[in-house]
């Protein structure tokens, strides 16, 4: 059970602003002290300290959004659109989401690496987010029922990380095609 108190507003507004300012110097690959986090969000270092003490802390906390922000998409499309257009249109739309991410996504790569255990809730959520939408797709017969969302997990994190390829964008853009063909089902076709 949590028992963790809810955040003041004040507080609750410092710590977006932490995670901003963090998710912005992780997109642009800046290499900053600790301590200069507060100074970009416009807080004091206490502040930082208090919300995070320390760097792979505010780094969960920036994985922990962005995760969440992906999964809640995933839920969006689901609930209004067709089982396979949800899916194609949710790995489509990763890879948008991703491509300007792409510092940030090895920021958190290289943490993930270090200390995977605090990102295994993470990896768990996107991965039920997909699995529901791979499972929405069988269901309604378009998606072969003996795909498992943790082969379009591997596809994903294979398209991330070729995010240096010259032409990544238009590249990850048609595998995703690709795949998608390859998750329908025969009748669907």
């Amino acid at each position: 059970m949590d028992v963790t108190k809810p955040l003041r507003a004040d507080a609750k507004r410092n710590r977006e602003a932490l995670i901003a300012a963090a998710r912005q110097v992780f997109e642009t690959g800046d290499e900053i002290r600790f301590d200069d986090f507060a100074r970009r969000a416009g807080v004091g270092t206490g502040t930082l300290y208090r919300h995070f003490p320390t760097q792979d802390a505010l780094v969960a906390a920036v994985y922990q959004e962005e995760v969440a922000t992906l999964c809640q998409r995933a839920q969006e499309l689901q609930a209004t659109l067709p089982a396979v257009v949800a899916l194609t249109r949710f790995l489509t739309e990763f890879v948008d989401y991703v491509g300007p991410r792409h510092r940030l996504a090895r920021t958190l790569a290289a943490l993930m690496a270090r200390r995977a255990d605090e990102f295994t809730e993470g990896s768990r959520a996107l991965e039920r987010a997909i699995t529901e939408l791979v499972a929405a797709g069988v269901a309604q017969g378009g998606i072969r029922s003996d795909v498992s969302a943790g082969s379009v997990m591997v596809a994903l994190h294979g398209i991330g990380g070729a995010h240096d390829r010259p032409d990544w964008h238009t590249e990850a853009e048609g595998l995703i095609t690709v795949l998608i063909d390859g998750l329908r089902a025969a009748d669907s076709l």
